[in-house]
Formats: structure tokens, C-alpha cells, sequence
């Protein structure tokens, strides 16, 4: 493929970052993008004016499908995902999907039978597999470092109460009010998998309740939810989500190995890492860094979102890189646990 890649971005507030991903990104170019909510689109309007972008702007999204793109980014709501990337595959678009990928093993099974067919890629967008200290833990285990792996806890803490009515718009009927606790496992979960390779095979899931701060502002899900995982290899895995009260949010990764142990801070720089290997003299005490910035990006979650997008397009154009991309049946072991 000789031009840049055509892409379309489908929901504006989200799609926004990445719109900044993939507009700073050599090898495409983003010609159209759709939100059904104005203040959203208006946001992206102002982003491709201050940057002199020649983007379309659509408030319908059958207009919008109507537009030259070889790909779709799919940034709409979570629970929307499935019949717009299954729709997007079946016209021979690629497709980049936010979380979460489907809402069904209904929708997981037709996903999968529209990549399978169609031939075209579909890419995952989960960042937390590209955040810095995810990056570097993978690197860790891929030279062996870790050794086999024996456990890993997860956990995505994010209490969205302050700004809930701000995220729906104060509409009880909104789908982030009906979500359940683990709607967003793949946060904590998905970096186990693209760190290990392996993936989930059994799996036991708690939730605590509804508690009075939740229900308050309409919020229907319990505090928290705990799933409790043996991965392929015979690992176990505890993967904690919610809206537990912390500040700031907390992305949190540790992994035990038959050669040593490594996670990520819990407090702080959350970049930082903790490392302890047996074959590393230089880590037989705990060594504690944070990684070197590997790009410079003003896409979100600290430059994750680039890579998500970059992972995707090398993915279409047939590069090596383009197997660090989350596929769709790793996108899948990542969410139906």
C-alpha cells in the first residue's frame, strides 16, 4: 500500500485521542469522523482546525459510512461495539475497536466469523497492554527473566463518581449506569495475557454491592468485582475492578515467576517498576526504576493510544510490528472471563 491509510473515527469523545494518535502517525490520515453528540464533534472540529486538518465531520453515522476510508476506529459506546465492527468488516474496512469488543457470546461468535471472512484486520485497542510499565515487563518475560510463569494479580481501580453525571449526561438510562463491576476486566486482565501469553481457562468471578455513593448518582453496579483465573499454562491470576475510592485511578500489575518477581508501583509514578530475577546480579536486591520514554506523543495514557494505533496499521500494511497488535482472539480472552 503505496498512499497512507484512509481512517475514519467513529465517537468523538473518546475517538478524540485517538484522532491525535493517528493523525500524528506517517501512515495514515484521518478524513472523516462522527459523533451524534455536538459538543463532542465540536471538540474534534477544534482539534482539526487548530492543526489544519482537512477532517469531515458527520452527526450520522450512515453518512459517514458513506465516506472513502480503508479503516474504522471504533470509539462509540462500549457496549455498541460488536454490530459496528461486524458491519465495518463485512464492507471490507478494517477495524480498530475501543473496549470492549463484543457484550454476548452471541456477538463474540459473529465477530469472530466477520474477521475470519472478510480478511480484513480487526485490532484491539486496550492501552493498558502498551502503557510503559506493561511494555517493559513484557520485554522482561520475553528474555526469559521471569522464568515460567506462576501467579499475576491485576487490579483497574477508578472511581468515576465525581464525574459520573458528567460521563452520562445525567440520563438514569444511560449504559454506563447499567454496567457491572467487571465491565472494564480487561484493563487488569488484558496486560496479563500480552505479557505471559497465555490465557484464561477457568475462571470463578465475586462482587461485593451497590454501595450508597454509587447508588446516589444512579449508578446501579456493585463497588467492585474479584475474578479469580487459571490460565492455560496452569497459572492463577487475581483480577480486581471497580469503583473503589482511591485517588488517583490505579493501574497495577504484579507477576511471579520461577525466576523472580515484577510489578509496577502502586503508589506514585505508577510507571515505576520493581524487579527482582535470580540470574540478574544487578537485581538480586529489588531494583526499582521507572522506564525511558520510548515515544514522544500527545495521544493519550501516556502515549499508549499511539501504540495501539501504530500496532494496527503495521498489522494492515503487513509489517513485523504488526504482531504486537491485540487480535481478535486475544481480544476476546481478555473480556469474556
Amino acid at each position: 500500500m503505496s498512499e497512507r491509510i484512509k481512517i475514519g473515527v467513529f465517537g468523538g469523545r473518546r475517538g478524540l485521542a485517538l484522532l491525535k494518535a493517528a493523525q500524528a502517525h506517517p501512515e495514515c490520515v484521518v478524513t472523516a469522523v462522527c459523533d451524534m453528540y455536538e459538543p463532542f464533534l465540536n471538540d474534534c472540529k477544534k482539534y482539526a482546525e487548530s492543526k489544519n486538518l482537512d477532517i469531515k465531520c458527520f452527526k450520522d453515522f450512515e453518512s459517514f459510512f458513506q465516506e472513502d476510508m480503508d479503516a474504522v476506529i471504533l470509539a462509540n459506546y462500549a457496549n455498541e461495539h460488536a454490530p459496528y465492527a461486524i458491519r465495518c468488516l463485512h464492507a471490507g474496512r478494517h477495524v480498530l475497536s475501543e473496549l470492549l469488543p463484543v457484550q454476548t457470546m452471541a456477538e463474540a461468535v459473529a465477530l469472530v466469523e466477520a474477521v475470519e471472512n472478510s480478511g480484513k484486520v480487526y485490532g484491539f485497542a486496550e492501552n493498558c497492554c502498551y502503557m510503559k510499565h506493561a511494555m517493559e515487563m513484557k520485554k522482561y518475560y520475553r528474555q526469559g527473566m521471569l522464568g515460567e510463569f506462576l501467579h499475576g494479580e491485576g487490579e483497574y481501580i477508578h472511581n468515576c463518581i465525581p464525574i459520573w453525571e458528567n460521563l452520562t449526561r445525567n440520563d438514569p438510562n444511560h449504559w454506563r449506569n447499567r454496567m457491572y463491576s467487571t465491565f472494564y476486566c480487561t484493563h487488569s486482565l488484558g496486560p496479563m495475557l500480552t505479557i505471559t501469553g497465555t490465557r484464561p481457562v477457568r475462571v470463578v468471578g465475586f462482587e461485593n454491592f451497590n454501595a450508597a455513593y454509587l447508588n446516589e448518582s444512579q449508578c446501579m453496579q456493585a463497588a467492585s468485582g474479584m475474578l479469580a483465573i487459571q490460565m492455560s499454562n496452569g497459572a492463577t491470576v487475581k483480577n480486581v475492578n471497580g469503583f473503589l475510592k482511591r485517588e488517583p485511578p490505579l493501574h497495577w500489575y504484579s507477576l511471579y515467576g520461577t525466576k523472580g518477581f515484577m510489578e509496577n508501583a502502586r503508589l506514585g509514578d505508577e510507571n515505576r517498576i520493581h524487579i527482582q530475577f535470580d540470574d540478574d546480579e544487578s537485581t538480586k536486591e529489588v531494583k526499582s526504576y521507572i522506564p525511558e520514554e520510548t515515544i514522544q506523543n500527545e495521544s493519550g495514557h501516556g502515549g499508549a493510544d499511539y501504540y495501539a494505533v501504530h500496532y494496527f496499521l503495521q498489522s494492515i500494511l503487513g509489517k513485523e510490528e504488526g504482531k504486537e497488535m491485540i487480535d481478535v482472539y486475544t481480544a476476546l480472552d481478555m473480556f469474556l472471563p
